[in-house]
Formats: structure tokens, C-alpha cells, sequence
């Protein structure tokens, strides 16, 4: 009987429904009974040694009572918890015995250890059934799924789960479960709570974050494939020479690398040597290149406004190739000394070194300023693969007023934004200058040296960006008495 016919039968217009054929029944039962219980009690009370055995009744039926209510309470109709793995409704549903969230909330397993996080991916056969035997899998060592992804194939399915299991359950555990129930090609590793936010969220955040921000696709391609390498090659090099093989409009993908056509000419290619990419996430990525390529070149254009020591207002600002004139002013200021540090030898075309550092396409560019709109100095953030690059060039008579530290704190603040674990900069021995901005950051350095070449290494700590602030704050920072955010 389904609720809505129970509900029918047993009110009509707010009031109880009375069946009279069930209440003459009832009636009928209590009658005899009590005729019987008088003719028994009759028949007893009046022979020899009635009201003895009256008592001696009364107590084998108060003994019979009291062993069936222990009985019950020791012996429940349900079978021990401890049988199936299973949990009363009220302890599933709260979490516990005392109602504090278990499993459901807080990622912590039954007996009270934190609970892991897993991103799987495993392929299985398109036929009915296959996913029902792997949720079993899952389900017998205790592992909830909390979100699934498929991603049709020709001859099958891959599934992309992401899980939550006990501590102490490893990953090769719920490999080997998932091959015995049918799926090949495991792959797992751990996730994160970010991880927890579902895929068309994740998407649609990722797609307004590049719609802000050209120098954010990068960035989100790796954050929409997980673990990649991502390059840029421009249709015409820097160094001169042949570009590039074209690919066509709709792009290419060739099991762990994909080559997409890059915004403003030029060829993306996004490559993941551990896991084959899946005509879903290559019709993502399509989509995500194509929407930065319509809205074309664009940055924020936010500024701060900092005051020097000795009183000149500075203001530093993200630019790009539409500040391409001011650069070539501002190199042609500077010394071949300053020039050399910066680019490790004579430049011979600045323009072609400035169109790629100041395009956001590979990477992020700050400018520090007069209030003239004289550019004074150039730091870069710059992706190159899996690495990220910091650069800084400074005019002459603008150098050792802090303008180089205010810029590569910020970029580094940049860095730890975009989820970098370190960023390195390329410099001579003797540029003093650039290796004193990089020990001001306070973090982990390494240091290479070949052939008067230096490779200063600054390793980031993310967690520390949440905390007090310092050294990858991005909001303001005093070069002197005061700094204002336009």
C-alpha cells in the first residue's frame, strides 16, 4: 500500500474514517472472552482447592511475562549491527549514538579516524550492470561516493569518482577491489577539500576567472585536468626562425597530449603522461581556449599608489602589450649594464623580447610608474611549464629605492595564488641587486651557479599565504610613510 492510500484510508477531509465491520468484530471477541474467562473462574472458585489454584495461575502467568520481556530486550527480531556492517537509521543519519556528525560531515570514519579523500578513475564495460558491481565494491570496505563523472569512450566508460574512505583504508586496496569488480586501467591518487566542489561549479568559476584575466588560462587548464604541462609557442619565435606546426580549428588529441590552435596565433599544447585525456575533457578545454580567444587580450586594471622614502609617488599596476611603447622607452633609458643583467647579453630587438613578456598569454606583468606615466620598472611572472620564472628589470636611477622588492613581492604573492610550489630566477653572480630582492622574501633558497649564471630557487609555502600575511600579502605595502589603492 502506497502512503498516499494509507493516508486515504485512514482520514477523509481532516477527520478518522470508522469502520463498523471491524468494531462489531472487536466487540464480538471481547464478549466471549469475557464469557469464558467467567465459566473458567466459576467452574474453578466453586471446586476443592479453587483459590490455590488460582494463585499458583496468576504467578506462572506474572513468571511467563517477566521472561519473555527479558528475553525481548536481550535477544532483539534484528539481527547485531556487528552482522552487517550496518548502523541503526538514527546513528546513519546523525552520525553517531550521540547525534555528532560521523561520516557525512567531517570526512571521519566510524570509529573516530579522520577519513581520506580519493580521485579515481577506472574504465569500465558500456553494458548494464558495471557500474552497480563497482558502487558494491566500494560500498563492502566502506567507501562513500561522493561525486561521479562519466566520460563515454568507444568501447567503454570511463568513471571519475570522488571518494571518501576510512584512514586506514590504502589506495591499493580499492584498486584491487575495483579490478575484481570489472574495472582496468585504475587510476587514484588523493584529493583535497577543493576538491568537493562539483564539476559544472568548478567549470563555470574557472571560465570567469579567464574571462578576467587572460594570463589565468594556464592556470585553469591545469586546474581543469589536474596534474599537467602546459606550453605556449608563438607563431613567430622570439629568436626568429619557423614557428610551429599549425593544428586545425576544432584541435588535435592524441591520448596523453592534447595541441589546441593558441589565442593570437601560435600552438597550445597541454600534455599528461600519466592518464589518457578523455574526448570530455578535450571538448572542455576546447571550449575554455575558445571563450579566451573571443574576448581577447585583457588584464585588471586596478592600481596601488605607493609613496619612496624620499617622498615621489609610485604606482604599480599590471600592464601589457598596449604598454609596449613606455617598455621601449624605459629600455632605452637603461645602461647596457642593466640591460645585460636582465637579459644575460646584448639585446639585440627589444621589441620581440617585449611582446612576449608583456603579453599575458605567458604570464603576468606589474609596471612601477611616475605620475607622469613614466615607466620605471618591469617585473614578470612568467609559466614556463610546470615552473614559474620572476624577472625583474629596473631604470638605472630608480635602482635601491625598494621599487624591485615591492614588485617581486607581489609576484611571488601572484605565484602563491595560482597554486606554484616555487618560482626561480635567472640572474649573473653579480647582479647583487636582484640576489638581495630575492633573500628579502624570506623564504627557502637554493642556489646554482654554472659559468657565472645564477639560478636562485624560492621555495612557497601556500599555507603561510592565510595566515599573517607577510611576505605574500597582496594588498598594500609601505615603501615609506604612506601607500593608497586606486
Amino acid at each position: 500500500m502506497t502512503p498516499e492510500m494509507s493516508d486515504v484510508t485512514r482520514a477523509k477531509h481532516g477527520r478518522p474514517v470508522h469502520h463498523w465491520r471491524r468494531d462489531v468484530v472487536e466487540l464480538a471477541a471481547l464478549f466471549t472472552a469475557v464469557a469464558v474467562a467467567d465459566g473458567v473462574a466459576n467452574l474453578v472458585g466453586h471446586g476443592p482447592g479453587g483459590p490455590a489454584l488460582l494463585v499458583i495461575s496468576a504467578l506462572a502467568l506474572a513468571a511467563t511475562a517477566g521472561f519473555h520481556t527479558w528475553w525481548a530486550r536481550r535477544h532483539g527480531h534484528a539481527p547485531p549491527a556487528g552482522d552487517t556492517g550496518a548502523r541503526p537509521a538514527a546513528e546513519a543519519r546523525s552520525g553517531g549514538p550521540s547525534g555528532q556528525p560521523g561520516d557525512g560531515a567531517d570526512g571521519a570514519d566510524d570509529v573516530g579516524e579522520p577519513g581520506a579523500l580519493w580521485r579515481m578513475r577506472t574504465t569500465v564495460k558500456d553494458q548494464p550492470g558495471s557500474l552497480a558491481a563497482l558502487c558494491t565494491a566500494l560500498a563492502e570496505r566502506r567507501v562513500d561516493i561522493l561525486s561521479l563523472q562519466t566520460h563515454p569512450l568507444g568501447d567503454g566508460t570511463v568513471d571519475e569518482f570522488l571518494l571518501r574512505g576510512p584512514g586506514a583504508l590504502e589506495a591499493a586496496e580499492i584498486t584491487r577491489a575495483v579490478s575484481r569488480a570489472g574495472g582496468e586501467s585504475t587510476w587514484i591518487e588523493r584529493a583535497d577539500a577543493h576538491d568537493l566542489v562539483d564539476a559544472p561549479t568548478r567549470v563555470l568559476g574557472l571560465a570567469a576567472r579567464t574571462a578576467l584575466d587572460a594570463a589565468e588560462l594556464p592556470l585553469a587548464l591545469r586546474q581543469l585536468l589536474g596534474r599537467c604541462t602546459i606550453r605556449q609557442l608563438p607563431g613567430t619565435p622570439v629568436g626568429g626562425g619557423r614557428g610551429p606546426e599549425p593544428v586545425p580549428v576544432e584541435g588535435v588529441l592524441e591520448d596523453t597530449v592534447m595541441r589546441l590552435p593558441a589565442p593570437e596565433g601560435g600552438v597550445l599544447t597541454v600534455e599528461r603522461p600519466y592518464l589518457p585525456f578523455t574526448p570530455t575533457e578535450f571538448a572542455r578545454a576546447r571550449a575554455l581556449v575558445d571563450l579566451d580567444n573571443r574576448l581577447g587580450p585583457r588584464i585588471p586594471r586596478g592600481q596601488d599608489v605607493l609613496t619612496l622614502p624620499e617622498g615621489n609617488d609610485i604606482t604599480v599596476r599590471r600592464v601589457d602589450t598596449g604598454d609596449l611603447a613606455a617598455a621601449r622607452a624605459m629600455h632605452e633609458r637603461c645602461s647596457p649594464r642593466t640591460l645585460g643583467m636582465r637579459y644575460h647579453g646584448p639585446v639585440g630587438d627589444a621589441d620581440r623580447y617585449l611582446n612576449h613578456l608583456l603579453s599575458p598569454r605567458f604570464g603576468r606583468t606589474l609596471a612601477a610608474q611616475t605620475t607622469s606615466g613614466r615607466i620605471v620598472g618591469l617585473g614578470h611572472l612568467l609559466w614556463d611549464g610546470d615552473e614559474t620564472e620572476v624577472a625583474l628589470l629596473i631604470e638605472d636611477d630608480w635602482q635601491q629605492r625598494g621599487i624591485g622588492g615591492e614588485l617581486l613581492d607581489r609576484l611571488v604573492a601572484m605565484a602563491v595564488e595560482a597554486g606554484c610550489e616555487s618560482v626561480y630566477a635567472v640572474t649573473q653572480a653579480s647582479n647583487t641587486g636582484m640576489v638581495a630582492a630575492m633573500r628579502g622574501l624570506g623564504l627557502p633558497l637554493d642556489y646554482q651557479i654554472e659559468e657565472g649564471t645564477l639560478v636562485i630557487t624560492a621555495r612557497l609555502d601556500p599555507a603561510q599565504a592565510a595566515g599573517s600575511g607577510a611576505p605574500y600579502d597582496t594588498g598594500l605595502r609601505h615603501l615609506g610613510a604612506s601607500a593608497r589603492r586606486d
